[in-house]
């Protein structure tokens, strides 16, 4: 029941109730409060009141006037949500002044406009409530220890400067379906924890020579140069291939490190990345096709690439303060890794030059659009359609 209802039957009561004997009064507060959900109390100094037929004409007019109540507001919100794979709120508020400028579906008056650029994350929580799902759907973990160089590469104690490029955490995503027996495709999964740039290759098994080839590529495709490389305890990663490459046969060394064996958190950035980047796109089907691969480094090169590193923003922890029983997290601002990148002092203006002229040259749109075909094509390879 609306306010004005009751008020409208708080009028038509009052003065039977007003003059009413005791039990007749008793028996409309009864009745009031049933209705109503009043307190008694509260009921009893409402009907004493004087509420005049003004006061109840102006309760529609309480609170503060809506602005975002235009269909078309909502409309072009869920259209970004859902192009940009279903982000937070505050994710969603940085995604819009990205996006919007690249947006034809609909025609958008300025006024429009103007009130999604100042919309606050709040609001979008609000107005998107009806639309959000949830995903619960756990992977299967993969990792076979490879104990031969454990002596040889040191385990990350401390933490590298993460005010500078360059620092890869890397993991492998086994796209095994519900089984892990025989061959099937794995992608390697690398994030730079300063910027959050990330890349993907797909491999064919977990071989050697197939993983030092994906580091390869993904390091001539970084926009930095490679200074740091922490991986998990697989033996993918811990063999002699890698290690040589990493830190002997270069001319400036990576420092190579581990993880702690069975502490995930080591590698909390990436593991991180391998559900916001490749799951919620790929899902949890078996590739098990050789060609596969190909196609999903086609993928991973060219849109995959420029859609997660100059169009979907994150945010990284900044601060995390304990007190008492509580642990209270402080994150920054969403950006994207290429506007972090553009922040750095330690990417030159050259390199910044070649990223903003390609941030110019793309549409966000237009680059879901073709990964959506392109994961539509791959998809039906594994199903044999």
């Amino acid at each position: 029941m609306s306010t004005t209802t009751k008020y409208e039957l708080l009028q038509a009561i009052r003065s039977r109730y007003l003059n009413g004997s005791r039990q007749l009064k008793k028996q409309l507060l009864d009745e009031f409060c049933s209705i109503c959900g009043y307190n008694r109390k509260y009921a009893i100094r409402l009907l004493n009141s004087s509420v005049t037929v003004k006061s109840v004409k102006n309760l529609s007019r309480r609170g503060r006037k809506k602005i975002y109540d235009d269909p078309l507001i909502i409309t072009v919100l869920r259209d970004i949500w859902i192009a940009a794979n279903l982000p937070c709120s505050k994710r969603l508020k940085k995604i819009i002044s990205l996006w919007l400028p690249f947006y034809n579906k609909h025609p958008l008056p300025d006024t429009v406009k103007q009130q999604l650029m100042n919309i606050s994350p709040a609001t979008i929580d609000r107005l998107m409530a009806p639309s959000r799902t949830k995903f619960n759907k756990q992977g299967l973990a993969t990792t076979k220890p490879g104990s031969l160089l454990k002596k040889h590469i040191p385990v990350k104690t401390n933490q590298w400067n993460e005010k500078e490029p360059g620092f890869l955490e890397a993991d492998t995503v086994a796209h095994c379906g519900n089984s892990v027996a025989g061959m099937f495709v794995h992608t390697i999964n690398c994030v730079d924890i300063f910027s959050q740039w990330s890349e993907q290759r797909a491999i064919w098994g977990k071989g050697e020579i197939g993983v030092i080839k994906a580091i390869k590529s993904i390091e001539n495709h970084l926009p930095f140069p490679l200074k740091g490389f922490d991986c998990d305890n697989g033996s993918e990663f811990l063999n002699w291939h890698l290690y040589r490459y990493l830190t002997k046969h270069r001319k400036n060394p990576v420092q190579f490190t581990r993880a702690r064996a069975y502490k995930k958190n080591d590698n909390a950035h990436i593991e991180n990345k391998n559900w916001t980047n490749i799951r919620q796109y790929l899902g949890y089907q078996r590739f098990d096709k050789p060609e596969l691969v190909d196609m999903l480094n086609d993928l991973y090169t060219s849109e995959w690439n420029l859609y997660f590193n100059f169009f979907i923003p994150s945010v990284k922890l900044i601060q995390k303060i304990r007190v008492g029983s509580k642990t209270i997290k402080k994150y920054d601002k969403p950006k994207t890794p290429f506007q972090r990148l553009m922040e750095s002092d330690y990417i030159d203006q050259k390199t910044k030059d070649e990223l903003k002229k390609q941030f110019e040259s793309l549409n966000p749109f237009e680059l879901q659009k073709r990964m959506k075909e392109k994961i539509t094509a791959i998809i039906n390879v594994v199903n044999n359609k």
